[in-house]
């Protein structure tokens, strides 16, 4: 899962001008209460637990250094207990109130060993009464088919200057998964990345949280709240330890 998105500085740098505050975020934020402890995997740049550590204990964990570099450098960053780790293999000998993982980050674990291993990482970190929440985008949406109709363009700002992202994908229906090529073009220059992610289906995903002794309390279709249908563009559990 070494993507350069993630590991290479210059990439990482352009990150929160392509993905800011969303949804997820604020429903995360909407559910986490005062001295909660959170554990955000996959965080990222570190924007929702930056906010969130202005009111609850939270720990950020990331596998890419260049992205954790960007947290701990953000407004805030100095609230957060910041870990460069892998979630498969996590194991930091406390427990949590919240374990979220946003922005589709649970896409990145390609195989259902991987999925396996970091759902009984959320369980090892899981506090009794504690919730977990993540997202995967819904295979039954196909949103592939519209990613691989042409290579999308889509223009962005940087604090140097107008900026562009250029992405190209191919979806494999053998191992679910689609890999793209992104090139990005700023006023410093021309880079470009490649990464896969999986659209695993709902059972796939259920089937991981209930061998890692996970229980699903609500199936979300969005996040707006809105119930997971067969339409719905993203498949979110959100529920707590099943002993």
């Amino acid at each position: 899962m070494a993507e350069a998105l993630y590991h290479d500085p210059a990439l990482a740098a352009l990150y929160d001008d392509l993905n800011g505050w969303d949804a997820d975020f604020a429903w995360v934020d909407a559910q986490v209460r005062p001295g909660d402890r959170v554990l955000d995997l996959g965080c990222g740049t570190g924007e929702l637990a930056a906010h969130l550590a202005a009111r609850a204990d939270v720990t950020g964990v990331d596998q890419a250094e260049a992205m954790l570099a960007a947290a701990r450098a953000r407004p805030g960053g100095d609230g957060v207990l910041w870990v460069a780790a892998d979630a498969r293999t996590l194991d930091l000998d406390r427990r949590f109130d919240w374990i979220v993982l946003t922005g589709h980050a649970f896409q990145c674990f390609l195989t259902d060993a991987d999925q396996d291993a970091v759902c009984a990482a959320i369980a090892r970190h899981l506090a009794r009464g504690g919730r977990f929440a993540f997202d995967s985008r819904n295979p039954e949406d196909r949103a592939w088919e519209r990613w691989a109709e042409a290579v999308h363009t889509r223009p962005f700002r940087t604090a140097s200057g107008d900026a562009s992202v250029a992405t190209a994908s191919a979806w494999d229906g053998a191992t679910e998964i689609v890999s793209y090529r992104q090139t990005y073009r700023t006023a410093d220059g021309t880079r470009t990345s490649t990464a896969r992610i999986r659209f695993a289906p709902r059972t796939r995903i259920a089937a991981a949280l209930a061998g890692a002794g996970l229980t699903v309390h609500t199936w979300l279709g969005d996040w707006s709240g809105a119930p997971l249908t067969s339409g719905s563009p993203d498949i979110i559990p959100v529920g707590g330890l099943t002993r």
